[in-house]
């Protein structure tokens, strides 16, 4: 095996641009599908989550029918069909740029997970919060919005942590649909330099920065937001 070679970045792709800059727009891509896919997965995982912990059955059935749907397909096969499938079947979704449907293949991925994290912050929660919201004259809506979720959100970060790592892992599978993500640009670069030793150990940096970063900024916030006496916040 011969030395390894990192001026590799530096050489040119032929398409005036140097691999270190190929990679650095990957790397954008990647962060770009995560950070998306994240609000996706925040925003419908959330409100499902929401709805498995009402007293509405028909609220609860369709929360619980989301989860299991989506948990329970592989996400690459959930791509393949949000990219070769459901455009086939709603025919406006063909003009969207295969970026928009890998978003949506892995933030609805996602959300299933979040659902069952928010729904398991709600129901840690004593029961008479609620009872205590409603008795004020809030409506259901509101004692969610001003007194469930926001102590329901401080108890679920450090596993919406784990999923906001998870879904930076996961962008590498949106090569399958030839976005130019991490992933694809490490399989395209090896192909063309043959150093596939220093191309997937920056790569896999660049990973690991990204997620470490994440895990960071989420402790941070964690620290920040935490509720005084409760899972083990300061007393």
């Amino acid at each position: 095996m011969g030395k390894w070679d990192w001026e590799v970045f530096l050489q040119d792709t032929g398409g005036g641009e140097t691999y270190l800059q190929w990679m650095m727009s990957a790397w954008g891509w990647t962060a770009s599908v995560a950070l998306l896919s994240l609000i996706v997965a925040l925003v419908v995982g959330s409100l499902m989550g929401i709805l498995r912990t009402t007293p509405n059955r028909l609220f609860v059935a369709i929360g619980n029918a989301w989860t299991e749907l989506f948990r329970n397909i592989p996400l690459l096969v959930q791509i393949f069909l949000w990219y070769h499938v459901i455009p086939s079947i709603f025919l406006s979704l063909r003009s969207l740029p295969s970026f928009v449907l890998v978003v949506f293949a892995l933030g609805f991925f996602t959300s299933a997970r979040v659902s069952e994290q928010v729904k398991a912050g709600i129901q840690s929660l004593p029961r008479g919060q609620r009872y205590a919201g409603l008795a004020m004259g809030l409506t259901l809506p509101q004692t969610y919005r001003y007194v469930l979720l926001p102590m329901a959100y401080r108890i679920v970060i450090p596993p919406l942590t784990s999923e906001s790592m998870n879904i930076i892992k996961n962008t590498s599978v949106a090569f399958a649909v030839s976005i130019a993500e991490l992933t694809m640009f490490a399989m395209q670069a090896q192909e063309e330099t043959s150093r596939g030793i220093e191309i997937y150990l920056a790569v896999t940096a660049l990973y690991f920065v990204s997620a470490f970063g994440v895990n960071r900024l989420a402790h941070f916030i964690e620290q920040r937001v935490q509720v005084p006496g409760m899972l083990g916040g300061a007393k």
